[in-house]
């Protein structure tokens, strides 16, 4: 149990610095149950990945800070539970010894609007629910944490215009009662489903700021979104809404060489036209009783290590420095 997967980075040296990865915990206080594809999901032991994870990057020592990809609770929690539950989930990220990051997914916000659940994930408020930043762990490195639910029929009051524009989208592009269903949609167009969601306008050309700012600052940035941003590392269901947009934005700089995302329960890595890799990480929540899914990523100049345990897979990402 919670042994790490053979992969050795390659390389010699120190990294310029390391943080801990998990994604999906997904914790209920229910019995175990299943996916709508059959996958079996076990509620209750996602807390005891969490707690292997956070005692694993403790005894590493070396870390300076973890990031979980979103989906802290799942939506089946019942109501009542929600916000003692997603406490329950905060305070043992808080066990760890460093700062955590948090992104939102579908299923935090089926438990709870973005008022209530963003400052209990500590993530900073601005502009009246905004749940997209960025930081610098290290002077040569950027992270960009994007907000996948910017434009969404979940987490914002149901007459908020975000809430307004994201039904219409849903409704010319899926003609389905139920719009978490992809019955009838082929190809990319499975992606527009209601536990999916996108990133609007302004929070478009901030991304492109950072972008040029980073660029000018002689800075690698690594995006960071719950929702995966290339095809070929998830399936076609779990997609952004507009990922081929963002990535437009994206590819027009050469600072971004990884993004990280997590949202497909069953990960993937691929390497886009322009290079750059992207990296989907598996679930916590899928572990069965005795296995685990977390790690820890080493960067460099010119590689991140991702060093997994047991069901994450380990994956070195090789990329141009400059």
């Amino acid at each position: 149990m919670g042994s790490a997967n053979g992969l050795t980075n390659g390389r010699g040296g120190h990294p310029l610095f390391a943080f801990g990865v998990i994604t999906d915990v997904q914790y209920a206080d229910i019995p175990n149950g299943h996916s709508f594809l059959g996958v079996p999901r076990f509620y209750r032991h996602s807390m005891l990945v969490l707690q292997r994870a956070v005692k694993s990057w403790n005894n590493n020592k070396n870390l300076n800070f973890a990031i979980h990809f979103g989906d802290i609770v799942d939506g089946k929690c019942p109501k009542d539970q929600s916000l003692n539950a997603v406490k329950k989930v905060v305070d043992e990220f808080e066990n760890f010894k460093g700062p955590v990051y948090h992104m939102i997914g579908n299923h935090c916000l089926y438990n709870l609007p973005r008022d209530k659940l963003l400052p209990l994930l500590k993530i900073p408020n601005l502009d009246g629910g905004r749940a997209y930043y960025e930081f610098s762990p290290a002077p040569g490195y950027r992270f960009v944490v994007l907000d996948g639910y910017d434009i969404s029929a979940i987490g914002w009051p149901h007459d908020h215009p975000k809430t307004l524009e994201a039904l219409k989208f849903l409704r010319e592009r899926n003609s389905n009662s139920d719009k978490n269903s992809p019955n009838g949609l082929e190809g990319l167009d499975r992606r527009f489903l209601m536990f999916n969601g996108a990133v609007g306008e302004e929070q478009m050309e901030w991304l492109d700021c950072v972008l040029r700012d980073a660029i000018n600052m002689k800075q690698k940035v690594v995006v960071c979104c719950h929702l995966p941003l290339d095809p070929g590392a998830s399936s076609q269901e779990p997609l952004l809404w507009n990922y081929d947009e963002v990535m437009d934005v994206i590819h027009q700089y050469d600072c971004v060489k990884v993004c990280l995302a997590g949202h497909d329960h069953e990960g993937g890595h691929s390497i886009d036209s322009h290079g750059i890799h992207h990296r989907v990480l598996e679930a916590a929540l899928e572990c069965p009783p005795g296995t685990d899914a977390f790690g820890y990523i080493e960067v460099y100049d010119n590689m991140l290590s991702l060093v997994g345990t047991d069901r994450m897979k380990s994956t070195n990402i090789h990329f141009n420095p400059y």
